[in-house]
């Protein structure tokens, strides 16, 4: 079967009724609430109409239901200011806490310089520029004892946000729980009155007090599974999205993203036989309430079958928003031109850009070395500048985010490039990977690092992205020849394309961690970490040496480094000798 015609069949109007029936009949989806039961129970019911086999998993999960807040300006007068407590958020007292405030803008350590906040109520910008989750966790350090996050957005935009402050991925450990849960607690405005409170300050002290209200505990949360099983191979693609939201419809975050998954999962399952891999669909939850506590549960749970047999993660979340007019995609860089190509062919004249994958989302795989992409339409420059880089639309996290938040003729065209790029992954007899730029990465950031990092012997981490890049690129040669081979003769014996396959799954095994983590193959990094907004995380404090005199501060942190640069080293050069292997198999 032709893919233009398994594309065909994929229908927007079955998307829409979906979306219609989760908003409408099932809002305010939070996990651990009866609702998030429903949601379980109706992911699973779609997948079983549509002949896919499907399963509810019910785990415990840390999550938090917040409530309003209180908040109100004490000088120069006193005014109130409507508020949401923020998820994981700790509670104050009953008397609440007051203090001076200090505007930190968007919440990074950066932005810091120069201010003191300690014992002082911090303001911040709701962004992924740090996560909330991030910029609560630098307040704290700062000595902030409390933070304000105004919403994004245009300045006329009242609507209150919702959103969690939780750094720890998932479920928490004995020794996460100790290190990465909140610390202070944490209210949101609208934008309106944060840049009311803004100006205010220009002209003087502003003091303000506020009261948090919310309930933190462990409560029963449900993900759905899907099967969608290929005769062929035990293999599969990962399709996720979260069933988990904020109060109200939660139209675009994420009952469209759900739709999309039950429809691709529906018109799949009716070409089964034709997949050399198969799909598996996941529903996560504890997203919004538990910071991705479905998603990490699967990855622990799953672990030697995801490791074997995932060859790529595809998380679809807030597909088709209104507005939205160019395409954008992250990913790790070896998939960069498998789907770029895909959506060049099926978008025709539609800008699309791309930015490397960080660990955002329900992003819980890199730790076992899975390759993963997220593509949506997207704002462009201006209007993001614009509103306070509201990458997904000023009403995101609110009561605003209604059905009419979405592009149903948008939502066409988003199912025909996820179903290319599930199509091409699981039928390609080679795997569309191509590392050359992966290896461009690593020697680029190492680079980069080297002056500052004198002493941790970065020369040879170099020397061993180069061999891995020429590497790389013989194996590009390699596969783009059997992918030729293949293509003119069809169904002949799959040696070459498993040598390959394997080949570049444990490629990914072993760079995909040192390329998205900071804590490697056996953690969760927490959510937005700053170390994440660059390539090789866990050489991030690198460029801390240059500012530092020989000392003890100095040699701790070089040894740190030394042996996070050892890590990445071996990496690398383990990748190379297994091309090198595969190259000689072939021969």
């Amino acid at each position: 079967m032709a893919e233009e015609a398994l594309l065909d069949e994929l229908s927007a109007d079955s998307v829409r009724a979906h979306v219609e029936h989760i908003a409408l009949e099932i809002p305010s989806r939070l996990a651990g609430s009866e609702n998030g039961r429903r949601m379980a129970e109706y992911s699973a019911r779609a997948l079983r109409d549509a002949g896919v086999d499907s399963q509810v998993h019910e785990l415990p999960g840390l999550v938090s239901f917040p409530d309003r807040a209180e908040l109100r300006i004490t000088h120069p007068r006193e005014v109130a200011i409507p508020a949401n407590t923020l998820g994981h958020s700790l509670e104050t007292l009953a008397e609440g806490i007051g203090g001076a405030l200090v505007d930190v803008y968007s919440g990074a350590f950066s932005d810091y310089e120069g201010k003191n906040a300690v014992g002082k109520i911090t303001m911040s910008e709701l962004s992924y520029s740090p996560a909330r989750h991030e910029k609560q966790r630098i307040a704290g350090l700062k000595g902030s004892i409390g933070q304000v996050m105004m919403n994004w957005g245009h300045p006329e935009n009242e609507a209150l946000p919702f959103g969690s402050v939780k750094p720890v991925w998932g479920n928490p450990t004995p020794y996460t729980y100790a290190t990465e849960m909140a610390t202070i607690p944490c209210v949101g405005i609208s934008r309106v009155a944060g840049l009311e409170l803004r100006e205010m300050l220009k002209h003087g002290e502003v003091r303000v007090w506020f009261r948090t209200h919310v309930e933190n505990g462990w409560r029963p949360v449900q993900i759905t599974v899907g099967e969608v099983k290929a005769d062929r191979s035990e293999d599969f693609v990962l399709v996720g999205g979260h069933q988990d939201s904020w109060l109200g419809q939660a139209a675009t975050d994420n009952a469209a993203g759900n739709a999309c998954m039950i429809e691709l999962a529906r018109v799949f399952n009716r070409h089964r036989d034709e997949l050399r891999r198969g799909l598996t669909f996941g529903f996560w939850t504890g997203h919004e309430t538990g910071t991705m506590i479905g998603s990490s549960w699967f990855a622990d749970r799953n672990w030697d079958r995801l490791r074997k047999h995932a060859v790529a993660y595809l998380q679809i979340d807030q597909p088709a928003c209104a507005g939205t007019t160019r395409w954008g995609t992250s990913s790790n860089a070896e998939l960069r031109r498998f789907h770029e190509t895909i959506e060049r062919r099926v978008l025709g004249n539609v800008p699309i850009y791309w930015r490397r994958v960080m660990k955002n989302g329900d992003s819980s795989f890199f730790g076992l070395g899975i390759p993963m992409l997220h593509g949506e339409g997207s704002f462009t420059e201006e209007e993001l500048k614009a509103t306070a880089i509201a990458t997904l639309g000023w009403w995101h996290h609110s009561l605003e985010n209604t059905l009419d938040k979405l592009d149903w003729t948008w939502m066409a065209r988003h199912l025909r490039v996820y179903g290319a790029y599930l199509w091409d992954l699981c039928t390609a007899a080679v795997l569309p990977f191509e590392f050359t730029e992966v290896a461009r990465q690593f020697e680029d950031r190492l680079t980069q690092l080297q002056g500052a990092g004198k002493g941790v012997g970065l020369e040879g981490a170099i020397s061993h992205a180069q061999a891995f890049g020429s590497a790389a690129g013989r194996l590009a040669e390699a596969c783009e020849h059997w992918r030729g081979v293949y293509e003119k003769e069809g169904d002949i014996e799959d040696g070459p394309a498993e040598r390959l396959n394997r080949c570049m799954q444990r490629i990914s095994h072993l760079l995909v961690p040192m390329q998205s983590t900071y804590k490697g193959t056996y953690g969760q990094d927490s959510y937005g970490f700053t170390a994440q907004t660059t390539m090789i995380p866990c050489l991030y404090e690198t460029e801390e040496l240059a500012g530092l005199k020989d000392g003890p501060e100095r040699w701790m942190l070089e040894t740190h480094l030394v042996r996070a640069r050892n890590r990445v080293a071996d990496a690398l050069d383990d990748a190379t000798t297994l091309i090198e292997e595969t190259l000689a198999r072939l021969d």
